[in-house]
């Protein structure tokens, strides 16, 4: 099993920024994939951002390009995934979600493609 923590989310001012991490721990795999969703209230989940096993593929959202990056880190087995977001956007505000699953090839913005969710961090952007 794989377990997920975020953390760094908050309330900013539209066109702030900000950072969320997302630790995993538990059993390790060299093809762990991973990625960020959010949902806001009323609305479906949706991908903003997928980083595959290497961190040599990354996948976003038309709608965060160009303003959040994703990352990940390796450190002693760990991995622990970034995202960082700038230039928000009221429309940014959710609860967003990390995950993570075992796969090889690319960046995937399915959510079927992962096993392992965390609980969630709200971000809310005012305007």
């Amino acid at each position: 099993q794989v377990q997920l923590a975020e953390s760094g989310g908050g309330l900013v001012q539209a066109g702030g920024s900000l950072r969320l991490s997302c630790a995993a721990s538990g059993r390790t795999f060299t093809n762990i994939a991973m990625a960020w969703f959010r949902q806001a209230p009323g609305k479906e989940r949706e991908s903003v951002a997928a980083i595959n096993w290497s961190g040599g593929s990354r996948e976003y959202a038309d709608s965060v390009k160009g303003r959040f990056t994703i990352s990940i880190s390796r450190e002693n087995a760990k991995n622990t995934l970034y995202l960082e977001m700038n230039s928000l956007k009221p429309e940014d505000t959710a609860v967003y979600y990390c995950a993570a699953g075992r796969r090889w090839g690319g960046a995937a913005m399915s959510m079927g493609q992962y096993d392992y969710w965390g609980q969630g961090t709200q971000v809310t952007v005012s305007s």
